[in-house]
């Protein structure tokens, strides 16, 4: 198995810049309480990542979770974020942009490469969906990828959603 990777947390002031509303000592738990993804089985393709604190959806419902992770790769990889199977086959969990994308270099961008995912309960039976803090709620699955003979890219990030494409 070829090992291309490494989870890391992101600075505390980083991860603290996606709270609103929430007093810095609650964050400062939840920060040192962090479970780096990893893998359930031997077999798993997927890492799970783990919720830093507790949350319920109701419905219809969505949240923006700072996982307080970042990620360093080989270049040519992509790590692909989805709901975990069980969450989505119980509640219809949904990434709300479907397959979240973490690209080798977004590690360098401005915001430490911090992960953030934006779920919704998107069940259709009036499921309520409870999450721990440590719960697993996602799973990112490392793919390597090629590019065209006639690329030429030779712009750098900084920033996550959208910043590519400027």
């Amino acid at each position: 198995m070829k090992r291309i990777a490494q989870f890391e947390k992101v600075s505390f002031e980083q991860f603290y810049s996606g709270f609103e509303n929430t007093d810095e000592n609650t964050v400062k738990q939840y920060y040192i309480n962090l479970k780096m993804p990893k893998r359930a089985t031997k077999g798993s393709a997927g890492y799970d990542f783990f919720i830093p604190f507790d949350i319920t959806l109701k419905q219809g419902e969505t949240y923006k979770i700072p996982t307080g992770i970042r990620v360093s790769m080989d270049e040519n990889y992509v790590l692909k974020l989805y709901p975990r199977s069980g969450l989505g086959f119980k509640y219809r969990l949904q990434l709300n942009n479907t397959v979240g994308i973490i690209d080798s270099d977004y590690y360098y961008s401005d915001n430490e490469g911090h992960i953030f995912a934006k779920i919704t309960n998107d069940s259709n039976e009036g499921k309520v969906l409870n999450l721990k803090a440590g719960d697993g709620f996602m799973q990112g699955i490392f793919i390597e990828y090629g590019i065209t003979f006639d690329d030429d890219a030779k712009d750098t990030r900084n920033g996550g959603f959208g910043s590519t494409s400027k």
